[in-house]
């Protein structure tokens, strides 16, 4: 598992051309509202915000009247839609930077809006995956990583799985048609799992021999 920063990209997502033998099967990137909504929380936030709007309208409501109230209630409310809209287009340059790939050797992770690192993470590196889907067939893959595997949780976020801040498990966040992605994955998984091992002995063993 290895991460590769300033690297030059051969190709859209990967840091360097893949080897002989290893073939790109899958690319894609979050939708950027399901990543709002779910990483950023973009209707907590807007809610939040019009929460207190409404609470320094009635409080104005009670001391001045109607006018007091809707002269109070404005500002905030340009506030709550300027907070909602901050949100969003953080959502969006971060879903904008990030190109997840699937190949038949390994995950790769290009992230990050302002700085771009590259996660490299192998599937020998892997002990298990889930998926999380919405209605819309939206969802989060991730990856849980085997016993010594440690990736920062601020260097992965919001890609990675919520609710496992001390093992973190890198994801491809709120992709669209998760279900068909963790298929891809899986089968390419097992399958490198499954290749066997083919060693060679030095000639001047076989010639021992």
């Amino acid at each position: 598992m290895s991460d590769h920063d300033f690297d030059f990209e051969s190709q859209p997502g990967l840091p360097k051309p893949l080897p002989e033998g290893e073939t790109l099967l899958w690319q894609g990137s979050p939708d950027s509202a399901a990543l709002a909504r779910e990483a950023f929380k973009a209707n907590w936030v807007l809610g939040y915000l019009l929460v207190i709007a409404v609470w320094r309208a009635s409080v104005a409501f009670a001391d001045g009247g109607f006018a007091l109230s809707v002269a109070v209630f404005l500002p905030y409310l340009v506030l709550a839609g300027a907070g909602y809209g901050i949100v969003r287009l953080l959502a969006r340059a971060s879903a904008k930077a990030a190109i997840y790939s699937i190949t038949t050797h390994r995950v790769i992770l290009r992230i990050g809006a302002a700085l771009q690192v590259t996660w490299t993470v192998p599937f020998t590196k892997v002990a298990a995956a889930s998926l999380a889907t919405r209605p819309t067939g939206t969802g989060t893959v991730a990856l849980e990583l085997v016993d010594g595997q440690h990736i920062s949780w601020l260097a992965l976020w919001p890609h990675l799985r919520p609710g496992f801040a001390k093992k973190v498990q890198p994801a491809f966040r709120c992709i669209p048609d998760a279900a068909r992605v963790a298929r891809i994955l899986s089968d390419a998984a097992q399958t490198r799992v499954n290749e066997p091992v083919v060693s060679f002995a030095p000639q001047s063993a076989l010639a021992a021999e």
